[in-house]
């Protein structure tokens, strides 16, 4: 009997180490991000229309750097 249960021990514990093993083999490990960077000043220009607001700029992560998307009018 304690060899039975020795043995199912021995196979449990190997089940749990491939499945751990398996699972992390999967993760993606992203190098970690500098600071985003302080706003740009932007000067805003006369609307081109009633029904619009601005919008302001901002930063967007681009692969490895930040990227400054900038400010624009949209429709309301």
């Amino acid at each position: 009997m304690t060899i039975r249960l020795t043995h199912l021990r021995k196979r449990a514990s190997l089940a749990l180490v491939v499945t751990a093993a398996a699972s992390l083999s999967a993760c993606i490990v992203e190098p970690a991000r500098p600071p985003r960077p302080e706003p740009l000043v932007e000067a805003v220009p006369v609307a081109p229309a009633p029904g619009y607001h601005w919008m302001k700029g901002h930063y967007v992560w681009a692969g490895n750097h930040w990227d400054w998307v900038r400010g624009h009018w949209a429709p309301n």
